[in-house]
């Protein structure tokens, strides 16, 4: 949600901060701009895409080497020119970019309106801009006291960057809640959002911790302080990935491309964790902590949208593996509704990003009453990695597009993984059967690539049903959950409305609204339950719904029944929503290219919710 991108050093800015922010696209946004500092601020800033910006910008007044840039997601003030970021202050010598949200913004505006400021967005940033520059002004100290001050006023999320025309060899940096990342070079630094627009130019970062200020000096000398005002140090990482992982590469859309890469996605988050042959399974994360996480009275896994979707499957695969209860929260209700929580419970906390706003104060809530924190996140160093006490990384890679996929797969392997080696440890399965399993997950690469061959069935199908404007997803036991994320995908880039149910549900509601034009997807590979889904698939049949049935391959009886069937390969029903998925992504995936959707960069969505 929202991008952030800065510079200072001997380059031009302006270049690095444009190609930073094509890069932040995938966050989704509605409005950019950059400020330019020489010898003179300069900001330039407009509604609508980064392309649009470019076209304003005076290619002549752009050879300051010191910078921000900015894609904003309207939070306060609609999204147009004079809200777009950045904001300066009422002097004209500060600038600010700013992700989050200043909860108490408008009492703060109205002091500072009692003081002579006048506004000129409807913003809580360019609030806080004027509060640091009041700040400084009245206690006569340097802009990065000014700002530490300033912030321990405020209330709410931030990730701030901040221009002083005073001093053109300083950036100064702050976050508490959205995420910030140092880019360590020879005598430049630069600072973003995530690590998608530095990786060009260093592999090595700092990721800033909550309540924290970096100061950044053109002679490459930085500290770091809390705001406490107490020096902090941070260890300098490498980061893992590379420019190639973050391009194209021949796909028409990063969506596709991300779908296509879930069959590696998921042999690089297995690798070195199992070993199929040999029977065993070692998470370190699990292995530090192990004798809490054998004997917790039950797990809480809490997510949100996609993620919370795979912690669905999670509670299928504790609960039936390791026969240990559990609950699986959305973040956003978790945090606000005084749950009970006790010190033998672990929390399972998923989140692709590692910084989705309402999953971290869930954590905060559960650590503060002794349960374990175990993190499941993609993003290396990102904050709930950092908050919990324990975790793994489910090394997806760079996901671009907003509308998850291989983070979904991988997340899913890691719970399959997880309740694998609960159950060996507490022996609740017989260990044949977790050798079974584990052979059976390291075939799903394949089968996956096996399903992947079934694109162009699965576009045609899309291509009779892209202008419908309804659809219903139906599953049982563990493909319930893959009809809510398959709907969730549909939603998110196609804007049809969709709606994930258990198939026995269908009677208790919308089976009322099943005709002639409504497609009904049917997750049909659960043999534990196939006389039932057979039974679901007749009573839509009889009142002349479209019927796309996902089917093992060879099914006969349900191929007589559906309009269209998918037929994937076969595998053990608890790894089925690894295979299930995939032709839901790709139905999603054409429907809406064929509706002329973005499918990267969906309306109104971000990629990572750093607020409420």
């Amino acid at each position: 949600m929202c991008g952030i991108v800065g510079y200072i050093g001997y380059r031009e800015v302006y270049p690095i901060l444009i190609k930073g922010l094509k890069r932040l696209e995938y966050r989704g946004y509605d409005s950019a701009g950059v400020a330019l500092l020489s010898d003179e601020l300069t900001i330039y800033k407009k509604a609508g895409k980064v392309a649009d910006l470019e076209k304003i910008v005076d290619a002549g007044k752009t050879g300051a080497t010191i910078g921000i840039g900015h894609t904003r997601w309207a939070t306060h003030g609609e999204p147009n020119d004079r809200n777009a970021h950045p904001h300066k202050s009422q002097s004209g010598k500060l600038a600010i970019i700013h992700n989050g949200i200043i909860e108490n913004y408008a009492s703060i505006k109205a002091e500072l309106q009692k003081r002579g400021y006048t506004f000129h967005s409807d913003t809580d940033t360019e609030v806080l801009v004027n509060l640091i520059e009041e700040v400084q002004k009245t206690e006569h100290t340097s802009l990065d006291n000014a700002v530490r001050i300033a912030l321990n006023e405020v209330v709410g999320a931030y990730a701030i960057v901040i221009l002083n025309l005073d001093n053109p060899n300083q950036l100064v940096a702050a976050r508490k809640g959205s995420p910030l990342v140092i880019g360590i070079g020879e005598n430049e630094f630069f600072i973003a959002s995530d690590a998608t627009p530095i990786i060009e130019y260093t592999k090595h970062v700092v990721y800033l911790d909550d309540q924290e200020v970096v100061v950044l000096n053109r002679d490459g000398q930085y500290y770091f302080r809390d705001l406490g005002n107490i020096e902090k140090s941070h260890e300098i990482q490498k980061l893992e990935f590379s420019l190639e992982t973050i391009e194209k590469g021949g796909f028409e859309h990063f969506m596709l491309k991300e779908i296509y890469e879930q069959p590696k996605a998921i042999e690089d988050s297995l690798r070195g964790r199992m070993n199929a042959a040999q029977g065993w399974i070692k998470l370190g994360g699990m292995d530090e902590y192990i004798n809490r996480i054998e004997n917790a009275d039950r797990f809480i896994i809490t997510a949100c949208g996609t993620s919370w979707h795979s912690g669905l499957i999670g509670e299928y695969l504790i609960e039936d593996l390791a026969r240990v209860p559990v609950e699986v929260e959305y973040a956003s209700e978790f945090r606000y509704r005084n749950p009970i929580l006790k010190e033998g419970d672990v929390v399972i906390a998923i989140s692709q990003s590692g910084e989705t706003a309402d999953t971290l104060a869930a954590i905060e809530i559960a650590k503060e009453r002794q349960a374990l924190i175990y993190g499941v996140c993609n993003v290396i160093g990102s904050s709930i990695p950092r908050a919990s006490h324990t975790g793994s990384y489910t090394h997806a890679g760079p996901e671009i597009g907003v509308a998850s996929t291989k983070a979904f797969s991988t997340q899913v392997s890691m719970l399959t993984l997880m309740a694998l080696q609960l159950a060996q440890v507490k022996g609740t399965m017989p260990t044949s059967k977790i050798r079974e399993l584990l052979v059976e997950l390291e075939n799903i690469p394949a089968k996956i690539e096996e399903t992947l061959a079934l694109d162009p069935v699965i576009k045609e199908i899309a291509s009779k049903y892209k202008d419908a404007t309804n659809f219903l997803y139906l599953g049982r036991g563990y493909n319930f959950p893959v009809a809510l994320e398959g709907a969730l995908k549909l939603k998110e880039i196609s804007y049809i409305h969709a709606e994930g149910y258990p198939a026995a549900e269908m009677k208790h509601g919308p089976i009322a609204l099943i005709d002639e034009n409504m497609p009904v997807v049917f997750l049909a590979t659960n043999m534990s339950a196939y006389e039932k889904i057979v039974s679901n698939v007749q009573e839509v049949r009889a009142r002349k719904g479209k019927i796309i049935a996902v089917v093992n391959k060879g099914d006969t009886h349900i191929r007589q029944l559906a309009d269209h069937i998918i037929e994937v390969p076969e595998t053990a029903e608890i790894l089925s929503p690894l295979i299930t998925i995939v032709p839901l992504q790709l139905l999603a995936y054409h429907i809406a290219i064929m509706r002329g959707c973005n499918v990267d960069q969906p309306r109104n969505l971000a990629k990572s919710v750093t607020v409420e």
